[in-house]
């Protein structure tokens, strides 16, 4: 079974969610070639957790046979009651050998959702662009513009289907962008700030390796203004 099917098996089940939304069909399959944060891994897969000693947010980590995949979660976007969520994975490759790096998917409660259409800072956005993709205007976004959000390498709707490469010694990091896919309003606030409710769940694939991070909304840290 490819990888690609495992992983999104691993990530829909996971959530209870799932098989509430009686419009999408069940997959049923083996898991194979999935590491998922937080869970034993008799492979030898190991789960931690790390503060950005620059910013003290939240850094979770998986590490197998010289491959360390970290990830973070942010998000943006409350004034107007939705969120875009972005996610950043930085992949150092310890190894003797060439990695390739692939965009895997990922669910916000049970919902799939999708890269948006990235459009860098120095060109507008196409009347086209504007009517057939959900796009992301990098200069707009403050999770961009305050360094928050790497952007070297951006999965977007255009790129999601290239892979990446590292090389033996090096490390990589690539991040995404998403609009929340949830119908209903997704942001909860109290006095000690706001965050998206639910769990996310996403994954990328390094070499034959599938890497799942699971975030609870609340982990996420808010990177707007």
């Amino acid at each position: 079974m490819k990888p690609l099917c495992a992983l999104l098996l691993t990530i829909l089940v996971l959530t209870p969610a799932w098989s509430r939304q009686k419009e999408i069909p069940t997959i049923r399959a083996e898991v194979k070639s999935a590491f998922v944060w937080g869970e034993d891994s008799p492979s030898g897969a190991v789960s931690s957790s790390i503060q950005d000693p620059l910013t003290g947010h939240t850094i979770h980590r998986l590490t197998y046979g010289g491959v360390e995949v970290s990830s973070r979660m942010g998000f943006e976007g409350l004034e107007e009651g939705t969120s875009l969520l972005n996610y950043s994975i930085t992949v150092v490759n310890s190894t003797g050998s060439s990695l390739t790096v692939r965009y895997g998917g990922i669910t916000v409660d049970g919902r799939l959702g999708s890269p948006l259409l990235v459009v860098p800072p120095g060109r507008q956005v196409t009347k086209n662009e504007r009517m057939k993709e959900d796009v992301a205007e990098l200069k707009k976004m403050h999770c961009v513009t305050s360094g928050f959000l790497p952007v070297g390498n951006l999965f977007s709707a255009a790129t999601s289907s290239k892979p990446l490469t590292v090389s033996p010694g090096t490390a990589l990091t690539v991040s995404s962008i998403i609009r929340d896919p949830r119908s209903y309003h997704s942001i909860l606030c109290s006095v000690g700030g706001c965050s998206p409710t639910g769990t996310m769940r996403y994954y990328l694939t390094v070499g034959s390796q599938d890497y799942v991070f699971v975030w609870p909304g609340r982990s996420a840290i808010y990177c707007g203004k």
